[in-house]
């Protein structure tokens, strides 16, 4: 396992950075960890409810996701149809506003510190990475 896969499976560790490597070594550390990728492209988003769909999107959120915060929230915290050893969120292209209003950005980045500490009390590494 490489020095990043192993990294990876420190939950204390885990947290919201910029990525720091090539995507390449990224999803090869993910792979190695046995972690699972939910690797989102912000290019174009605008608005909280592309976000939201977004990233439902790519972490195959359940047909029945709420599409607005709370169920966000929720969703990232369950995320039981996704078993895994860790979780990596990937947020490409993302810019410096997310695509969001100021107000909007602030409940995204609660949330997003939320769920790594949610996960991170249950000894499992939750990551989000901007690139």
């Amino acid at each position: 396992m490489s020095k990043l896969g192993q990294e990876l499976g420190n939950p204390q560790a885990a947290g919201i950075y910029s990525l720091g490597c090539a995507l390449g070594e990224l999803s090869e550390a993910v792979d190695s960890a046995g972690f699972a990728l939910f690797d989102v492209d912000l290019h174009g988003i605008k608005g909280k409810q592309k976000l939201l769909d977004a990233v439902a999107r790519a972490a195959v959120f359940p047909s029945g996701f709420g599409a607005n915060w709370d169920a966000f929230a929720d969703a990232l915290c369950d995320l039981s149809w996704q078993r895994s050893a860790g979780y990596v969120l990937l947020m490409r292209n993302a810019g410096d506003t997310l695509g969001l209003s100021a107000n909007d950005r602030e409940i995204v980045q609660d949330i997003f510190s939320d769920t790594v500490a949610y996960w991170r009390q249950r000894n499992k590494p939750f990551w989000i990475f901007f690139a």
